[in-house]
């Protein structure tokens, strides 16, 4: 059976066409994908991410239990509400799943983790959580709704409780805190996103979600599905979890390299096969490309380089650039004049530093 989050008759009677992700029945777009994309670089937007899994850690020793079980060091987090981006790894080094950890106590921590990896990482952290008597605890009660964009956080803090509006307006990025929304409504409101653009992620109790997109809608907070926010995070460089990277692929192979801390004393799992990785040389290395051509990158096509062959991992039309646009894992070293097999014809590429959009313009030499 598809689940559903409780937004789903309210996709439905805007019109949403609906697509199964991850077993969820989820909005792709409400008709023009493109034109959402643009509403969340230009203005704002709004998406149903109720689908994400909120697990709620507690115990004397559960920062032991995160220093153990995360690549990144929640050693970083020092006030309260702070959130880290980590990767959770396997003994050999893989990505199980990439996710948020927000500090909301000595003996209290937040993870935000992936829909369609819910099973496996509830699985994998109940397991390793044992030897720490750390209790793990889902929170499906919660809904969650990620508005983003230049005028995203204005738009939200015109909603909150008079008393909340001025702490929230100065919560830093990747920080979260607790809020009065409409009618009282308690919010946990964290100023993270995965568009590249500012704003916030909104985790409300799921009897309050419908009041909320709705007050969101009167604000002038578009409502924007799964399409818009693929191409988003692609234009800002995000990794996807499953296409970018999955257990077979370390952080390095990523490029999330900036999120391993090798700090003295810490024994992660999935360390020293990092280590031996870092010393010996990655074999295969994560790059952007960009098709100046036209044509489209796709994931699974070819790339062709001077040390063999690599494939392109998440590529898509870029709206705010006008062309195609292209996460590519390929062979270490320098991989000469680079192209891409699109249905038997070899275009040449671009290979380029992503992110590829930043502040709603291309970035340099993009």
């Amino acid at each position: 059976m598809t689940e559903k989050t409780v937004l789903n008759a309210t996709h439905r009677a805007l019109g949403a066409r609906m697509v199964d992700f991850g077993g969820w029945d989820m909005p792709i777009n409400y008709g023009s994908q493109i034109e959402e994309h643009h509403a969340v670089r230009r203005d704002a937007g709004m998406f149903d991410v109720s689908h994400m899994t909120v697990i709620d850690l507690h115990g004397a020793r559960v920062k032991d239990f995160l220093r153990h079980l995360l690549a990144n060091s929640v050693d970083k987090l020092k006030v309260h509400g702070k959130a880290l981006y980590s990767c959770m790894l396997n003994e050999q080094g893989g990505v199980i799943d990439d996710l948020i950890v927000y500090f909301l106590g000595e003996e209290f921590y937040r993870l935000v983790v992936n829909a369609a990896t819910r099973a496996k990482d509830l699985a994998w952290i109940g397991q390793q959580a044992q030897a720490f008597g750390v209790e793990v605890k889902e929170r499906p009660e919660f809904a969650m709704i990620a508005v983003q964009g230049p005028s995203a956080r204005a738009r939200v803090i015109g909603l909150l409780h008079e008393v909340d509006r001025a702490r929230i307006e100065k919560l830093g990025k990747f920080a979260a805190a607790a809020a009065q929304g409409p009618h009282g409504m308690p919010l946990f409101v964290a100023r993270t996103g995965y568009t590249g653009e500012d704003g916030f992620e909104i985790i409300v109790p799921a009897e309050h979600a419908v009041a909320l997109w709705e007050a969101l809608a009167a604000a002038g907070v578009k409502p924007c599905g799964l399409g818009a926010r693929d191409t988003l995070r692609l234009e800002a460089g995000m990794n996807l979890y499953g296409q970018d990277m999955d257990e077979t692929v370390s952080p390095w192979e990523a490029n999330l390299g900036w999120t391993i801390a090798l700090d003295e004393g810490r024994d992660f799992i999935g360390r020293k096969v990092l280590e031996a990785q870092k010393a010996a040389g990655v074999p295969r290395v994560m790059v952007g490309l960009v098709l100046d051509e036209k044509g489209v990158l796709r994931h699974g096509q070819k790339v062709r380089t001077a040390n063999g062959e690599g494939e392109i991992l998440s590529g898509s039309f870029a709206p705010t650039l006008e062309k195609a646009v292209a996460f590519a894992r390929i062979p270490a070293g320098e991989p000469g004049a680079v192209r891409v097999d699109i249905r038997g014809r070899e275009l040449p590429v671009r290979l380029v530093k992503y992110p590829f959009v930043r502040d709603g313009k291309a970035c340099e030499g993009i």
